[in-house]
């Protein structure tokens, strides 16, 4: 078992849009395993290969985030292909973001394409919880945190409270 190290804001490199993965080698398999390890432990529900520092179109989730069971799934090189209607995901949060939480907009249902880790198509109709999950990871994979789909006033505040808690740091 490998944890990582999770990237947090306002580390610049959470910004930045990831590569497709070209080719599903074992350095990829032992990647996603590291990735599975590093939410449970963290603990989340999702995790994206560029929270921790690894610039590829990854993502690993599990709704129930079950540690007995860890019946984690991955998506290589996701993409939202269509989504429909519009919920309020309350509270959400991010393991790049600590410390911090919001009711974000999000589509209720998503039609979400990718590989799996033998590099099958996987075609995901999802709802609710699970489409959340997979429009906040996929957004990382676009360099795109949940605090960016919040109100400019909330955004702000988050902002200040982390340039104040690393001056302090320092």
């Amino acid at each position: 078992m490998t944890v990582l190290k999770i990237i947090t804001y306002p580390d610049p490199f959470l910004k930045k849009k990831t590569k497709p993965v070209e080719d599903i080698n074992d350095d990829i398999k032992k990647l996603i395993e590291d990735m599975a390890d590093t939410m449970y432990e963290a603990p989340g529900v999702g995790l994206a290969a560029i929270q921790v520092g690894e610039d590829r179109s990854i993502i690993v989730f599990d709704p129930e985030a079950d540690k007995e069971n860890r019946p984690y799934q991955v998506l290589i090189n996701p993409e939202i292909v269509s989504t429909e209607g519009e919920l309020l995901s309350e509270n959400e949060g991010c393991l790049s973001v600590p410390e911090f939480r919001s009711d974000v907009k999000r589509a209720e249902f998503a039609v979400v394409t990718g590989l799996d880790i033998q590099g099958n198509p996987v075609r995901i109709d999802a709802q609710g919880l699970l489409a959340v999950i997979l429009q906040h990871e996929i957004d990382h994979l676009n360099g795109i945190l949940f605090i960016d789909r919040i109100s400019s006033l909330k955004r702000g505040i988050y902002k200040r409270k982390v340039k104040k808690q690393l001056r302090e740091n320092e």
